[in-house]
């Protein structure tokens, strides 16, 4: 069978990997001089609380994307025993790293023709990967093959819905990776952004409001608005360290969908956390469209 792959800007952890047989991708970040690849190493643990306390305190993390040669070491063994790969990635629009993936590919191509890549782009990250990421894995567990999930990607990609805030501003205000937002602004009202990821892959900023119990209404009323068979699939909930709020957004969803509401709690993985800083929340649920 075809090799599934993924990465860990899409929230996934190795437990949650092994559920659907995923190899796992580590996309780097950096603290000072230290570069660091999440799950690379056995011995690496994620302390979310003490990552985005540093971040708190001070400490502002840098991203990269991985060169040629590191996608090839993750491939060239699957290639060469003589399996297919299906790579469910996050936007390839947030980051030069897929340049690099593709000028991998193409030396591999002339090294292995007979093998097939495919990809599914899940036009996100974090907790809108997340979902997709699950979803995928379902259908590889039940023996769907690439090519199916490719078709069944082409229309439910976009039917998978991310609608956040942001906390601390300066850190999208560092990353320039949200359309539309001014930074500066929200920290000088006191204004939260509300962000969304569209269809193109790209994060917007289509909204604002004060304080955090008027951000969480405002992502309840999206999901109120858009939802299209919310409990027919998973709504996951993620958080940059914010625990209790990410559970009072629980609490509202089910008050208003129903106890039976099946909600998943992810926290940020710290690549994606270093753009969006600490004490985010936001949520991903199946829509009629983003």
């Amino acid at each position: 069978m075809y090799a599934l792959f993924t990465d860990t800007d899409t929230d996934i952890t190795p437990e949650v990997a092994a559920e659907y047989g995923y190899n796992l991708i580590s996309m780097p970040y950096t603290v000072g001089d230290k570069e660091i690849y999440p799950y690379k190493d056995k011995d690496y643990k994620f302390d979310s609380h003490a990552f985005y306390q540093s971040l708190r305190d001070g400490v502002m993390p840098k991203t990269g994307g991985l060169s040629p040669a590191t996608y090839k070491d993750y491939f060239e063994p699957f290639f060469k025993a003589g399996r297919d790969i299906l790579y469910v990635h996050f936007s390839a629009a947030m980051s030069g790293t897929f340049d690099a993936m593709k000028l991998a590919l193409k030396e591999l191509k002339e090294i292995y023709p007979e093998r097939r890549f495919y990809e599914v782009d899940t036009k996100g990250i974090t907790i809108g990967s997340y979902n997709i990421v699950r979803e995928v894995g379902e259908l590889y567990v039940k023996g769907k093959s690439a090519e199916e999930i490719v078709r069944w990607a082409e229309t439910e990609v976009d039917k998978f819905a991310v609608y956040f805030f942001a906390d601390d501003l300066k850190f999208f205000a560092r990353s320039g990776r949200v359309k539309g937002f001014k930074a500066f602004m929200g920290n000088i009202l006191g204004v939260r952004p509300i962000i969304y990821m569209g269809s193109d892959g790209v994060m917007k900023s289509i909204d604002s409001v004060r304080g955090r119990n008027t951000a969480i209404t405002r992502l309840v009323a999206y999901a109120e608005r858009l939802q299209d068979d919310i409990k027919g699939h998973r709504v996951v909930i993620g958080h940059s360290d914010a625990p209790e709020t990410a559970e009072l957004l629980g609490k509202r969803l089910k008050t208003e969908f129903g106890d039976d509401l099946n909600i998943e709690y992810v926290v940020v993985n710290p690549t994606a956390g270093s753009h969006c800083g600490p004490d985010g929340v936001g949520i991903s649920f199946h829509a009629v469209h983003r």
